[in-house]
């Protein structure tokens, strides 16, 4: 992972005497080859296939419209006044992640808490916030994956890394551009392109673990249409046998319309039943090495569909207006087994009874979100706007079912529940080139939602809230000179209240939103072939919601928590193959700041919130061949917000507890045999280290060694 100045692409500030076209998006490439390169092909040509470009990059092949989180230019990051990580294609082929969560793992400020090595379920945590929360937007090509931004829960949903080429995460004032739920930040899943051709995949490893994937697609001999599909399918036993078995199908295309308007599609399909629950090992058996499924007839089954389209519509050569409109509809069925308390703490193990508890959800979202960016010379500056509308309908069906052993699909409804929400956001910035050093950008982003609930068995339950926020920022970028650049951002951050939150039993809770003043600031930039970014930050986060102690009211805007850390990352390359990369994240200070009672008091530290997070990589490339050896250090965290030290087998302190620091090795490597067979093989956890993963209705063990090896041919 390359993060700040380096990153996966150079920069064009005067200071700098080298750009990269590959951070163009299509339609500046387009029209710069079509329009505006005005030396001799010839010498274009011999240009950029010095720089490793195909020669079809002077065509005007298409490169289909989306909404990047890090705009578009070949000076993108340089522009963000905040924090900038990239996970490029050349850091997801030598990580080799089986999850979009194994490729951030390598990302400075975050967090992951592991509770099975296909990570079914997001659980990402950013600058101390808990990584079993939801604090932080998760996007797919600018578009929302949670299930439910407002209406339940964030986490049911977790895109597949087999069909992504990059992930970009921001952090800064620059996040006030997308909402809600960005106080830790933004995440950015970028799908692939489609390709001219047809590759095979596959892989297989530890656990039984089978995976293949085709990617096939074609270009119109103009090369301003294109489209393809991504197929993966993927099952395995699954470590401890918490198996899976998973289909992903990606559609996707566009085309130009005349020379300055463009058009994608994407649709995606996907299916996954797997063998997990919330239920962990009991302490005696975790320390006795037990690799058992703690719940073997417990399923978590999935189905989602999505569709977005984009236009990007270039009004003049200083004036873009993308628009975005995107659907999708998921349904997530939790059959849990019930169990017999006093029979599992005499066994030291679950046992379960016959009652099956089906909590079934079933989503759909619809959007549009339309942005127009401006050049223009206003007040003596070179400027840049950027203003913006979303308007986003939600709607989940909630659904818990009573069953037995001998039906364990269906029985009788016991809740039945419809919570909707509306959206709406308007939000506009402005980057002030003041000197050829110094930028400033200002914004203001105001989000208005209203949420309703409709209890389908009990009228008397049925409400609605609604809200306004206003979250302003402004941030920074000063050139200290041509390779280092400094920036910072004050900004404020939201997380709206969920609907069983804002409504209960037909009362409105009279909630404003979660909010945080955030403050960053950092330096990044090259020197020779040293990399660097260091960012120090500050969360004031408050409003949190907490029980009403007053009013009449469940729920009311009581709790804060304060963070405060230091993030860092460098690398450097050497001129005989070998590069090192490191990243360390500091978090002295995640703490609460009032009592919530249950034992959470001022001063205790947020549960999954290390103190220290370091990732160390040394690769070597040589030829075809590529060798990576990756260290990752986590230190200790707690379970719980009470902060109970000792962990133990039974009762309530069962998913609490402080879990010990551990650190892992992986080890990586590609060769490629021909420019069209590339092999892989990679083993994670080197050392087979043990280690509690996360708590959770008892402990999850850490993945244990795996091997995994594969292939990819290009025809």
């Amino acid at each position: 992972m390359k993060s700040g100045i380096e990153g996966n692409t150079r920069y064009n500030h005067p200071k700098f005497s080298t750009t990269d076209l590959r951070s163009i998006s299509m339609p500046q490439k387009s029209r710069i080859f079509r329009r505006r390169v005005f030396v001799p092909a010839q010498t274009t040509m011999a240009v950029m296939l010095a720089m490793g470009y195909p020669a079809h990059a002077l065509s005007s092949e298409i490169v289909l419209p989306r909404i990047n989180v890090v705009a578009g230019g070949e000076d993108a990051i340089v522009k963000q006044p905040g924090s900038v990580s990239i996970v490029g294609p050349a850091d997801l082929e030598r990580i080799q992640p089986l999850s979009t969560e194994d490729a951030l793992r390598t990302v400075p400020g975050i967090h992951i808490k592991g509770e099975e090595e296909s990570a079914i379920v997001a659980n990402i945590g950013m600058r101390g916030l808990s990584a079993a929360d939801y604090k932080s937007l998760i996007l797919e090509d600018g578009v929302p994956v949670a299930p439910g931004l407002f209406v339940g829960n964030q986490r049911y949903y977790n895109p597949r890394i087999q069909r992504m080429e990059e992930i970009e995460v921001l952090k800064g004032a620059a996040a006030l551009r997308y909402g809600p739920n960005t106080i830790g930040g933004v995440i950015n899943y970028k799908t692939k392109e489609p390709i001219d051709g047809v590759s095979i995949a596959g892989r297989i490893g530890s656990h039984n673990y089978r995976e293949a994937t085709l990617e096939a697609g074609g270009k119109s001999p103009s090369g301003e249409a294109k489209a393809g599909l991504f197929y993966t399918r993927a099952k395995s036993d699954g470590f401890q046998g918490k198996g899976f078995d998973m289909e992903d199908l990606m559609l996707k295309g566009g085309m130009a319309l005349g020379n300055d308007q463009w058009v994608s599609f994407k649709f995606t399909h996907h299916e996954n039943d797997a063998n997990i629950s919330y239920r962990g090992l009991f302490l005696d058996a975790y320390k006795a090495g037990a690799s058992y499924n703690p719940a073997p007839d417990d399923w978590f089954l999935t189905k989602r569909k999505s569709l977005d389209l984009n236009h990007q519509w270039e009004i003049n050569p200083d004036t873009t207006l993308n628009t975005l409109v995107y659907w999708s509809d998921m349904s997530r069925d939790y059959w849990r087994f019930a169990v017999d308390n006093a029979a599992s703490t005499a066994a030291g193990r679950w046992v379960y009874t016959n009652t099956v508890n089906g909590n079934n959800r079933a989503f759909e979202r619809v959007g549009l979100d339309s942005r127009l960016t401006i050049n223009h010379k206003s007040f003596g500056f070179n400027n840049k706007a950027e203003i913006g509308v979303r308007i986003m309908d939600e709607e989940m069906v909630d659904q818990g079912v009573t069953a037995t052993r001998a039906n364990p699909r269906s029985g009788t409804i016991s809740t039945d529940r419809v919570d909707s929400a509306t959206g709406y956001a308007l939000f506009g910035e402005n980057r002030f080139d003041v000197t050829d050093k110094l930028s400033i950008t200002p914004g203001l982003r105001i989000e208005h939602y209203e949420q309703k609930r409709h209890d389908r068995q009990n009228s008397a339950n049925d409400g609605k809230s609604s809200n306004t926020e206003y979250l302003p920022g402004i941030g920074a970028t000063y050139w200290l000179s041509p390779g280092t650049q400094l920036y910072g951002s004050v900004y404020k951050a939201f997380s709206p209240p969920l609907n069983s939150q804002s409504i209960v039993t037909g009362l409105d809770q009279q909630l404003d939103a979660e909010k945080s003043l955030n403050i960053e600031a950092g330096i990044r930039g090259q020197s020779g072939k040293l990399r660097y970014e260091l960012t120090v930050f500050q969360m004031d986060f408050d409003n949190q919601i907490t029980p009403a102690i007053s009013g009449g009211l469940t729920n009311a805007n009581a709790g804060s928590t304060l963070h405060r850390g230091l993030e860092t990352a460098f690398g450097y390359s050497w001129d005989n193959g070998f590069s090192l990369d490191t990243n360390l994240t500091w978090i002295p200070t995640a703490d609460y700041r009032e009592d919530r009672g249950g034992g959470v008091n001022k001063g205790n530290r947020l549960p999954y919130s290390p103190e220290w997070l370091a990732n160390v990589t040394l690769a070597y490339v040589s030829g075809p061949m590529q060798v990576a050896l990756a260290g990752r250090y986590v230190d200790e965290q707690y379970g719980h917000g009470d902060n109970t030290d000792p962990i133990t087998g039974s009762g309530n302190n069962i998913w609490k507890g402080k879990l010990p620091s551990y650190h892992t090795f992986d080890l990586t490597g590609t060769y490629a045999l021909s420019k069209q067979l590339k092999l892989t093989a990679a083993i994670k956890n080197l050392t087979d280290e043990r280690y509690i993963a996360g708590l959770r209705q008892g402990i999850y063990a850490g993945a244990e060694r795996s091997l995994e090896i594969g292939a990819k041919y290009v025809f």
